[in-house]
């Protein structure tokens, strides 16, 4: 059996922080100190993060997260890889860690009120039922490779835009609603803005696609999930997988996404891998022949710009 070296996990964990960026500083001190790298949000409402790292940094990581009382209810999912899925490691301060969109956002509070949380198998019981709607909240790049049979998706380039769908769910407001995500933290305040609205019954998918491949084997997710690293997609169903996506270029179905190449285009796409060779990474001719077009390795996966993140502080390292 072929054992992978290196872990990701995935995470979230709505709770209070006190000085949530001084907090954000000493985190990336102890995650670059323990060898961690990825990526993770935190403000005063919580953490969202995706880091890797080898089992026992992980196990250092995930031991001192548990034994904070604040993050101690923190469900991991846990990915085996071949190779780390980032390559540097930020912590970043942020106002939430989702953006809603809303102008309060603390009205929204899914410590407070949230859907009732289902898992995978209950998840997979009711989906199918008369009186139920499957409501995907992710954003269109997501949902066009893959998503569960019969859903409800929305036309959104970001969750931020997701308060002002609402108004087109209002046929629905007499079904039980099932909302999902990748991992379960944009479910977190979907639901919890449902409910504000008048939905009566909403439920959200504890743990997101990513627990449900896990524990329920996928059964009826179309095609493969998006995930914000270097993977950018993974398998999710070992039970009835399909490919759902097409090529943007020439139509054939394919499962693989990739950015275009122009770094000021940076479109997320699906493309196969023969039009991924005739336009270099590109999602079309015109990118091509862009000066700053970054050179294609067959991934489309290109590390973002460096952005400023958190100074370290005179303060000592705790987590």
């Amino acid at each position: 059996m072929n054992m992978k070296t290196y872990q990701t996990l995935l995470y979230y964990c709505y709770t209070t922080i006190e000085d949530a960026e001084q907090f954000a500083a000493e985190h990336l001190e102890f995650c670059t100190r323990t060898g961690l790298v990825g990526r993770i949000i935190v403000a005063n409402e919580g953490l969202n993060g995706t880091i890797s790292g080898t089992p026992e940094q992980c196990k250092v990581y995930m031991d001192a997260i548990h034994a904070d009382p604040r993050f101690a209810k923190t469900d991991f999912k846990i990915d085996e890889v071949d190779e780390p899925s980032f390559i540097k490691m930020h912590v970043r301060y942020k106002p939430e860690i989702v953006h809603s969109g809303l102008r309060n956002p603390e009205l929204i509070n899914p410590q407070a009120e949230t859907g009732i949380h289902l898992e995978p198998k209950d998840f997979m019981e009711m989906k199918d039922r008369d009186d139920v709607i499957i409501l995907d909240v992710r954003s269109n790049y997501e949902h066009s490779v893959g998503r569960f049979r019969n859903a409800v998706t929305l036309d959104i380039e970001n969750f931020r835009e997701f308060p002002d769908k609402i108004n087109e769910l209002a046929q629905y407001k007499d079904k039980k609603i099932l909302t999902y995500c990748t991992g379960g933290i944009k479910c977190e305040k979907a639901s919890a803005l449902l409910l504000k609205e008048g939905f009566s019954e909403v439920y959200q998918l504890h743990g997101g696609i990513i627990k449900y491949g896990k524990e329920a084997g996928g059964k009826d997710f179309e095609g493969k999930c998006y995930v914000f690293d270097n993977r950018v997609v993974v398998d999710v169903n070992q039970v009835n997988p399909v490919v759902i996506s097409e090529c943007r270029n020439c139509g054939t179905r394919t499962p693989k996404m990739i950015n275009c190449a122009n770094p000021e285009c940076n479109e997320h796409f699906t493309q196969c891998d023969e039009c991924g060779e005739k336009l270099d990474g590109c999602c079309s001719e015109a990118c091509m022949e862009h000066p700053r077009k970054r050179a294609y390795d067959g991934t489309g996966y290109y590390v973002k710009v460096p952005q400023p993140v958190n100074t370290q502080k005179k303060t000592s390292v705790t987590v």
